[in-house]
């Protein structure tokens, strides 16, 4: 069994994920939703062997050897994949997420408009939260190739792997691959202050490093876009903070306070035509967030974000009711995803 004939069969429908595993055939998922692929054959572990030696080079080998897992990037004619190659008991597996090939206008991914503003900054962090496959690498490159199509900055991308392949327009766009390019995000960022750079991607803040060299990067003079595995602003503020130790949290409270400018914290929700959109909850900090975030009472940044609509902002349960109204998703969606039940339901009411 050959990796192209998977690819080529499963490209065929509007997949967004490819799962290989010993004792399974070959699964997609579709619209969010898992199912096998037709006409192949379960997996033996000597088709997966088969399938890592079409994937990976030798140096590539050698590090899935060691670590017993591997991210990548894979090209097979127009497709485009990020790939993690993994050890399930005693077996390699692969997960493989298809990447578009044309990165999306900010208004096609059904987010408010309001969020292009974060790209016209000079320095400061936004934030792109949600759990995996929830499009926040979709949506990071909205906002990289709106900085790219409207201003003349040099952008530095840090990624693991490089998703999105982007083409320079008004800006110059640097690329870095962990693993291939830089052995580690937080070394990246420190050697890409040296190297000119008006706007960073930070692919993801993984350790204590990585987020220090982030808000120090948006302290001194950048615009930086990064993601974090939270769901919502507040959220997104405790688990930075919480990372360092109890004795240097104050200090990080203030830096964080004076340095981060937004988030977006976003889910994919089924539509009522069986794909998917993103509905998010929207922060720019203001004067009154900053002070929440120095004193400690993120717990009441929800409460800043209902009442922020004038300045931008937008609550998940705000995102949900317009989708709803807007005829995009079900009452039962909404519901379904919404962090706050009860208000949804009286709003329905009113």
């Amino acid at each position: 069994m050959k990796l192209n004939q998977i690819i080529e069969i499963a490209v065929k429908e509007p997949i967004s994920d490819i799962h290989l595993k010993v004792g399974v055939a070959p699964i997609v998922r579709l619209n969010g939703v898992l199912k096998p692929l037709a006409d192949f054959d379960i997996l033996k572990d000597s088709d997966l062997a088969n399938l890592v030696k079409e994937l990976l080079n030798e140096e590539q080998t050698q590090r899935f050897i060691k670590d017993r897992e591997l991210d990548l990037a894979f090209e097979f004619e127009n497709y485009r994949f990020r790939v993690n190659v993994y050890t399930e008991r005693g077996n390699p597996s692969i997960a493989m997420r298809l990447i578009s090939n044309e990165i999306p206008e900010i208004v096609q991914l059904g987010l408010p408009e309001t969020i292009k503003n974060f790209c016209n900054l000079k320095q400061g962090l936004v934030l792109v939260t949600g759990s995996s496959g929830q499009g926040k690498s979709t949506t990071l490159a909205a906002l990289v190739n709106e900085v790219n199509k409207t201003r003349n900055t040099h952008i530095i991308t840090i990624e693991d792997p490089i998703e999105y392949v982007y083409q320079n327009k008004s800006s110059i766009i640097t690329q870095r691959e962990v693993g291939s390019d830089t052995l580690s995000f937080a070394k990246a960022l420190r050697s890409s202050l040296r190297e000119d750079p008006d706007v960073l991607l930070v692919g993801e803040m993984r350790d204590l490093e990585t987020i220090q060299n982030t808000l120090t990067a948006a302290e001194t003079g950048h615009l930086v876009f990064a993601t974090l595995h939270t769901n919502n602003a507040a959220e997104t503020i405790d688990r930075i903070i919480d990372v360092f130790p109890s004795t240097k949290q104050a200090q990080i409270r203030t830096q964080l306070a004076a340095t981060l400018v937004g988030t977006i914290a976003q889910r994919l929700v089924p539509t009522k035509q069986g794909r998917r959109v993103a509905a998010a909850e929207v922060m720019f900090v203001d004067n009154a967030i900053k002070n929440l975030i120095r004193s400690g009472k993120t717990y009441q940044i929800k409460n800043a974000i209902q009442t922020g609509k004038i300045r931008g902002m937008q609550s998940m349960n705000a995102s949900l009711l317009n989708l709803y109204k807007a005829g995009v998703i079900t009452k039962e969606t909404a519901i379904q995803n919404s962090p706050v039940p009860e208000l949804i339901l009286d709003k329905l009411k009113q």
